[in-house]
């Protein structure tokens, strides 16, 4: 009974994702519940600017962000970069493998004692123990396998500063979510990033971000009707046949 209660709770659960868009557009995750928000409005204290000697921050070369030649490249917790995502790969694997073996043998006990004898007397007629045990097997198996996989993405996506670790390394978060009609896109990205990898144009691209993580989908009705049930998905689960 416990357990049919949890199922039944994971269930319901689950469809109340799906009640969210029944009759409706898909709702957008609120922004200000985000880790991104909490890491502009919570940005700790800002540093005190040491004082530049001979230069007045009207000067072109002050090092202020806000200058005309300052440095406006994410930098600490709060800042926004862009992340450029263009994933263009394709692999194909091909596998095949086969195997045989064949064995036979035979075990005979002509005479042994006359005991071969005295039992022949008690078997049924025509079996004898001069030939004992005669075995023979073959087995056989083959097996192929191939993997063709194409994958090509193009996005670019604005990321938050959520951390700034002791070594120095940057930790970004990212989300998008665009809502077309009753289906709602979303792209989330999460990283670690070195403040010198992000370009003087303020982005940085994928395959210079450390355990990035990098999530492409969506929900709504088109997704609902793709997705099998939940009832079979359970069942495809706990079925071992």
């Amino acid at each position: 009974m416990r357990l049919a209660f949890a199922l039944a709770c994971v269930v319901a659960l689950a469809a109340c994702n799906k009640f969210d868009h029944l009759g409706k557009p898909p709702s957008f995750t609120p922004s200000r519940a985000s880790n991104e928000h909490h890491a502009m409005v919570f940005a700790g204290m800002p540093a005190v600017p040491k004082p530049q000697t001979g230069v007045t921050r009207a000067s072109l070369w002050s090092r202020d962000q806000a200058s005309l030649l300052g440095d406006r490249r994410a930098a600490e917790k709060g800042d926004i970069l862009t992340v450029v995502i263009e994933i263009d790969e394709s692999a194909e694997i091909s596998n095949s493998t086969a195997r045989s073996r064949s064995s036979n043998g035979s075990m005979q006990i002509p005479e042994f004692f006359g005991i071969p004898q005295r039992i022949d007397k008690g078997i049924s007629e025509g079996a004898s123990m001069a030939n004992a045990v005669s075995t023979s097997s073959a087995s056989g198996s083959n097996g192929d396998g191939s993997v063709r996989r194409n994958e090509k993405l193009m996005l670019k996506v604005a990321a938050t500063v959520v951390d700034e670790l002791p070594n120095g390394v940057l930790a970004i978060e990212g989300a998008q979510e665009v809502r077309v009609n009753f289906e709602l896109r979303e792209l989330l990205v999460t990283g670690f990033v070195r403040p010198a990898d992000i370009s003087r144009k303020n982005e940085i691209t994928y395959d210079k971000i450390a355990a990035a993580r990098i999530s492409y989908g969506g929900r709504g009705q088109i997704t609902d009707v793709q997705q099998p049930r939940y009832g079979q998905q359970v069942m495809d689960t706990l079925l071992p046949f």
